[in-house]
């Protein structure tokens, strides 16, 4: 019987009351009773980067099975929530990409012009995709080297702050708002991390590397271990466009961190400091009316770690539909 992954995602929104809400370019559903559901996937693929890896190859692609996960919430006045349950199916072979297991949980809060959120995601079981080129072990019919102990995590504390007070997440996710109109702004999101990964059992750690890419000479490729802490600021652009009932919202940021980076081999753990590009990128398009909405939502978190040449890329990144059904505003009966 396949393992079925229940992850449970908690969302608080506090909102505070504007007093000149008719001119603002956004509308908030706050006072009425908010059910939705989502289906989608997350996936958290990753690349290693050496321009002197033997047999030609300067990239290895570590990818892992997908599984679809269900949605389903409710939000009213300043509470939301949302439960997820992973789906029972792998949506690629298992004989070629084995099975995943992910946890994936978040917190999110809006503070006047800020919008807070706080994620925590672990996946397990990868595939290097491709091996049979230099794995004498493996064909094309069975090309993929599996990998169930290589595990990544990621922990992360995000800030957006717009300038303009026009733009409200709340509308940007379209769930408890909707835009009545164009709009854009410049942000700035502050960002804290702390990523990374391993291959390691209860029997032991081994190098997350494959054999044929360890330079016993180069201590790094025998790392068993990578991970960072780093802080840093992305500034970027939001514009949400409406057109009738449809409306489109882009979010894009480039900026840098401050990173502490280390790799492990066996006892021994070398820690490094530096700097790290930081990409910022989110879509969000659908049809919204007062009573109801259907949402395409993506977004991308993109993480690097580097040592000398040796490069870890890793993407999480989200792909769901979301629609839902806006109860009408309940009206006090007069004594």
């Amino acid at each position: 019987m396949r393992f079925v992954l229940i992850t449970l995602l908690l969302t608080v929104s506090v909102s505070y009351s504007i007093s000149q809400e008719d001119s603002l370019d956004y509308k908030l559903y706050r006072n009425q009773l908010v059910l939705h559901a989502d289906l989608g996937f997350k996936a958290a693929p990753f690349n290693f980067v050496y321009d002197k890896f033997p047999k030609g190859i300067n990239s290895l692609k570590f990818r892992h099975n997908i599984k679809p996960a269900l949605g389903i919430g409710m939000a009213y006045k300043w509470f939301a929530m949302r439960i997820g349950f992973g789906l029972p199916i792998e949506l690629r072979p298992v004989s070629r990409y084995g099975r995943v297991n992910f946890t994936d949980f978040g917190i999110k809060f809006n503070i006047k012009r800020t919008f807070w959120d706080l994620d925590f995601r672990s996946y397990s079981g990868y595939v290097i995709r491709n091996a049979y080129k230099w794995n004498d072990t493996l064909t094309k019919l069975n090309p993929h080297d599996i990998r169930p102990k290589t595990r990544v995590a990621s922990m992360s504390l995000n800030c957006w702050y717009f300038k303009s007070k026009q733009l409200n997440m709340h509308s940007v996710f379209g769930i408890r708002g909707d835009f009545k109109n164009t709009t854009g702004t410049w942000y700035y999101k502050s960002t804290v991390n702390i990523f990374g990964l391993s291959n390691s059992d209860s029997l032991g750690a081994y190098p997350i590397l494959p054999i044929e890419f360890v330079d016993t000479n180069v201590t790094k490729t025998s790392g068993s271990a990578a991970f960072a802490f780093d802080l840093g600021c992305v500034p970027g652009y939001a514009y949400v466009k409406r057109k009738g009932d449809w409306q489109a919202a882009l979010f894009g940021g480039l900026g840098a961190v401050i990173q502490a980076k280390s790799f492990q081999v066996k006892s021994l753990t070398r820690t490094f400091i530096g700097l790290a590009p930081r990409l910022d990128m989110r879509f969000i398009a659908g049809y919204s009316k007062p009573k109801y909405f259907v949402w395409l939502v993506t977004d991308f978190d993109i993480k690097s770690i580097s040592f000398q040449g040796l490069s870890y890329r890793q993407t999480y990144y989200n792909l769901s539909l979301v629609g839902g059904y806006r109860f009408k505003e309940r009206t006090k009966k007069r004594q």
